[in-house]
C-alpha cells in the first residue's frame, strides 16, 4: 500500500509561487512504473473538492494533466529518485487559498483512493 505526506503550504502574499511536495512511500515505484497514478486536489472552505494535476508515475509529459483553471501556473513533476511528485504553483491568487492534496490510484481503478493529509495553502491580497 502507498503512503502519502504532503508538505510545502504556508501563508504567501498574491503573485507569490509555492511548491507543494508530496512523497510516496510504503512501495517501491520504478523510473518506468506506470501502475500508479498521482495527482493533487484542492478543497477551500465551504467548496467542493477540485481536481488540479495527475501525472502517471513513470509517464513522459504526455501523461500530465492540468485542470485547465490553472495550467497557465500551475505545473507537476516527479523526482523518481525521491518518489516525490511536486505542484509548482506561480502567480498565486486569493483563490487559490485551500487545503491541498495529494492523492493516488493503482491503474486497475479510477478512484482515487489513497490520500494524503493535506497541506495548507493561503494567499492574501
Amino acid at each position: 500500500q502507498v503512503q502519502l505526506v504532503e508538505s510545502g503550504g504556508g501563508v504567501v502574499t498574491a503573485g507569490a509561487s509555492l511548491r507543494l511536495s508530496c512523497v510516496a512511500s510504503g512501495r517501491t515505484f520504478s523510473n518506468y512504473d506506470l501502475n500508479y497514478v498521482l495527482g493533487w486536489f484542492r478543497q477551500a472552505s465551504g467548496k467542493e473538492r477540485e481536481f488540479i494535476a495527475a501525472l502517471r508515475w513513470g509517464g513522459g509529459a504526455g501523461s500530465r494533466k492540468v485542470a485547465d483553471s490553472v495550467k497557465d501556473r500551475f505545473t507537476i513533476s516527479r523526482d523518481n529518485a525521491k518518489k516525490t511528485v511536486y505542484l509548482q504553483m506561480n502567480s498565486l491568487k486569493g483563490e487559490d487559498t485551500a487545503v491541498y492534496y495529494c492523492a493516488a490510484h493503482s491503474i486497475a481503478t479510477t478512484e482515487w483512493n489513497i490520500w494524503g493529509q493535506g497541506t495548507q495553502v493561503t494567499v492574501s491580497s
